[in-house]
């Protein structure tokens, strides 16, 4: 590992048990019976720990979203060609992209950063320019990116995070942009679970099962041609991943290194976080899911990391926009934990029974 990952190693910041509990007796004693409010119960409680205090608040929310292109879409990995990631880009700055309406209707930061789009756009108002690369390698036939080039952008989402909590930030999401990004998300996912292609592989942005077959092939290719036995996560990340999926990965890890709790978005965000969870084991409790993807391989994900999804609404975009749905939830789960009054504030009995 290069001297400037050294801030890898660093432990997750540990849960406060004692927020956490006051938070739980303060649930036993509003005014419902217990439990009834079920997982909204169970995310006030979760968030206390986390934030370590016993009144969470899930504002501000910040959400970075991370812009690279992929080599491997040379090989015809996915159903819209690569110039729409800066087409894409340009339509989430001027507020037109789902994560941006959802952002603004959430009153949420939202930071654009471009990690290495195949095209250098030149300045885009709205976005910041972080470049690495014009793209990452073609995964199938090389390494996706050198040594170098993973530590920057592991460093740059590190920055990203470092600056969503000194602005003050209490949930992080993170969000992505890249065509053919479900490739580099599915190897890597098959290098650490140890999975055949054809058990992970999806339609990404709508692929036939021709193209789904299709997009398998390659994915078998580059781990036998990558995932060697022995391979550490973060080798597996530079031959295997995107300039994205890396950022991601450092900002997760610093996120939680931090205290800033997590909202995991779908697919591509949940294979960042594998990936993390696999370099510090204990930032799987930082990790809040939020929604279920529509691709095949998440739920192996999940169940790896040992998640619990919030909502399955069939989505499958991407951009941080599942993450973004789920706020409300937190937010309504705060907001009763706070002022719901408790028996005794409401004088209403708190006889064993009284309210069931």
């Amino acid at each position: 590992m290069s001297e400037s990952l050294s801030w890898l190693t660093q432990p997750c910041l540990p849960i406060d048990a004692m927020a956490a509990d006051a938070a739980r007796r303060r649930q036993d004693h509003l005014t419902k019976p217990r439990g009834s409010l079920g997982r909204l119960e169970e995310l006030a409680i979760r968030l206390a720990g986390l934030q370590g205090t016993p009144n969470p608040t899930s504002d501000p929310v910040q959400i970075l979203l991370f812009a690279a292109d992929h080599g491997v879409a040379a090989e015809g990995v996915s159903a819209f060609p690569q110039a729409v990631t800066v087409q894409m880009v340009r339509n989430i700055a001027a507020g037109g992209a789902a994560i941006a309406v959802l952002a603004q209707a959430l009153d949420a930061r939202l930071e654009i950063l471009d990690v290495g789009m195949a095209t250098d756009p030149g300045p885009i108002p709205g976005v910041r320019p972080e470049r690495i690369g014009p793209g990452t390698a073609n995964l199938a036939r090389a390494p996706a990116m050198t040594d170098a080039q993973l530590a920057a952008a592991m460093n740059t989402g590190r920055a990203a995070a470092e600056r969503a909590l000194d602005g003050g930030a209490r949930l992080l999401i993170c969000g992505e942009m890249g065509i053919g990004n479900t490739t580099p998300a599915t190897a890597l996912t098959c290098a650490l679970l140890d999975q055949p292609a054809e058990v992970i592989v999806g339609p990404g942005t709508g692929l036939s099962p021709e193209g789904v077959a299709h997009k398998a092939d390659i994915i078998t290719r580059a781990l036998a041609l990558h995932a060697s036995e022995g391979s550490t996560p973060t080798e597996l990340l530079a031959r295997l991943g995107g300039f994205e999926i890396a950022a991601m990965v450092g900002a997760l890890i610093t996120a939680a290194q931090r205290g800033l709790p997590i909202l995991v978005d779908g697919f591509i965000v949940s294979a960042a976080a594998l990936v993390a969870a696999r370099l510090q084991p204990e930032l799987r409790h930082w990790l809040l899911f939020s929604h279920q993807s529509a691709e095949p391989g998440h739920q192996q994900i999940i169940a790896a990391l040992e998640g619990d999804p919030l909502l399955d609404l069939g989505m499958r975009l991407g951009e941080g926009s599942g993450a973004a749905v789920a706020v409300p939830l937190l937010r309504l789960a705060c907001a009763l934990h706070q002022q719901m009054a408790t028996f005794a504030e409401a004088g209403v009995s708190e006889a064993d029974g009284a309210l069931d």
